[in-house]
């Protein structure tokens, strides 16, 4: 098959012939047909996670068809069309008994423990636990760009933020996760205030639903627009892009009792960011993070997408091949273009 493909970190990706994988007793495996385009791919490319052992396929937002199958797997046949959560879990675990399969204590990542769907095909475990039917309306672009960055955002502001309508939500960052959150947050009858440092990416928020926009490289005091357009504060915010000034500042831009959802990844020199914790406890702020999303918690999604309510079509930004791909990825660290790449390995 050909794959994205690299041997040490920050060292561009090739393109390259690898052998097609196979799967486990338990696992399928999927011919891929879009795979997103992720910051998370790219944290992984310059080494900070440490699950990644090299050499190395990345790719972990992925929709695709079936074409194997393990001899223990019950649920899912040939030709099936699916999705995965991009955090996966064993099925087992005290975690995963649980419900809650995104903390899943064994949990896999492909992209990240294992090669992942920057390639034609791609192996998946434990299928039965974790594999996702699509819509058979729903295209497949449409469906790797809910991948890591929609579902986490649906997760957060569902599950962990409790986004009510007439709350005002404050996003901090409005790349692919921010515009989903902004999108979400609208559906759910919320107000929605998005920051950022480039107007294009802005006029999109406002596209999909933003009531509100700062930008963040011409505003002295972000903390302060943000409860100036709120009127005293975001009841929900959202940091969506991971970085210590824009975790700082949704924290500190909540009103008392606020709740603030940590989705952008802190890793590296970004794992332990200030936080104002005094304004935390005499505010009685909570804090959660958001990791991903159940493959059960899919059907509430499903419900939003079939009503209209939500349209993750309207978040992706361009389709490549999977020969643009290498340059694609490294240049995920400057932050250029709008919406969702999607990498299309068959085209």
């Amino acid at each position: 098959m050909k794959a994205v493909y690299y041997e040490e970190f920050n060292q561009l990706p090739v393109v390259t012939d690898l052998p097609d994988p196979t799967p486990d007793d338990n696992g399928v495996v999927v011919k891929v047909l879009a795979t997103g385009l992720c910051r998370s791919d790219w944290h992984g490319w310059v080494g900070h996670d440490p699950d990644i052992a090299l050499p190395h396929v990345p790719g972990h937002e992925l929709a695709g068809v079936i074409v194997e199958t393990g001899k223990n797997v019950s649920k899912w046949q040939r030709g099936d069309r699916v999705t995965v959560p991009f955090v996966c879990g064993c099925g087992t675990c005290p975690q995963c008994n649980s419900g809650n399969q995104q903390v899943c204590d064994h949990q896999f990542q492909p992209g990240f423990t294992h090669w992942g769907s920057f390639a034609e095909f791609v192996a998946l475990q434990h299928a039965d636990a974790n594999l996702v039917r699509l819509p058979e309306d729903m295209d497949y672009a449409t469906a790797a760009s809910l991948g890591c960055r929609f579902v986490t955002a649906f997760r957060a502001l569902v599950d962990q933020a409790r986004v009510s309508a007439g709350q005002w939500v404050a996003v901090h960052g409005c790349g692919g996760v921010g515009l989903s959150a902004i999108m979400i947050a609208t559906a759910l009858g919320a107000n929605v205030v998005g920051i950022d440092i480039g107007d294009d990416k802005l006029e999109l928020a406002r596209q999909v639903g933003a009531v509100a926009t700062i930008n963040s490289s011409r505003e002295t005091d972000t903390v302060a627009a943000v409860r100036d357009v709120t009127g005293g504060g975001a009841h929900v915010s959202v940091d969506a892009l991971g970085h210590p000034q824009t975790c700082f500042n949704s924290v500190a831009n909540l009103r008392k009792r606020g709740r603030h959802v940590q989705v952008g990844l802190m890793l590296g020199e970004h794992t332990t960011p200030q936080i104002p914790m005094a304004q935390v406890v005499a505010n009685e702020l909570e804090i959660y993070g958001s990791h991903g999303i159940q493959a059960h918690r899919y059907d509430a999604m499903w419900n939003m997408l079939a009503t209209g309510k939500l349209n993750p079509a309207q978040l992706v930004g361009k389709t490549i091949p999977l020969g643009e791909a290498p340059e694609a990825l490294a240049d995920m660290n400057t932050f250029s273009g709008t919406g969702i790449t999607i990498i299309a390995p068959h085209a």
